[in-house]
């Protein structure tokens, strides 16, 4: 546990797990589970079982890339989505 050191000289334990966000296979769980979800509709409730694969194979890596960029991807793009354009 990496400990950070005050103005005092204490330190403090902080806990890993505490700072990073939560993956599912390297992407973030919210997008793992939606990506898991549309899939598994595609697969099991289309009985398109290799599109429901392809599109599971490809999102996760698409989410699984850019979360390695930056870990919190999904909450930036949602406020991006909702974010009113300076023009409109």
């Amino acid at each position: 546990m990496p400990a950070h050191t005050g103005n005092g000289g204490f330190t403090v334990p902080v806990h890993r797990s505490l700072t990073e966000p939560i993956l599912m296979g390297g992407a973030p769980r919210s997008a793992a589970i939606l990506n898991g979800t549309f899939a598994a509709a595609l697969g099991l409730g289309l009985q398109l079982w290799a599109a429901g694969i392809v599109y599971w194979l490809i999102a996760h890596g698409i989410c699984v890339f850019a979360a390695k960029r930056d870990p919190k991807f999904l909450e930036v793009l949602i406020r991006h989505v909702r974010h009113k354009g300076y023009l409109a």
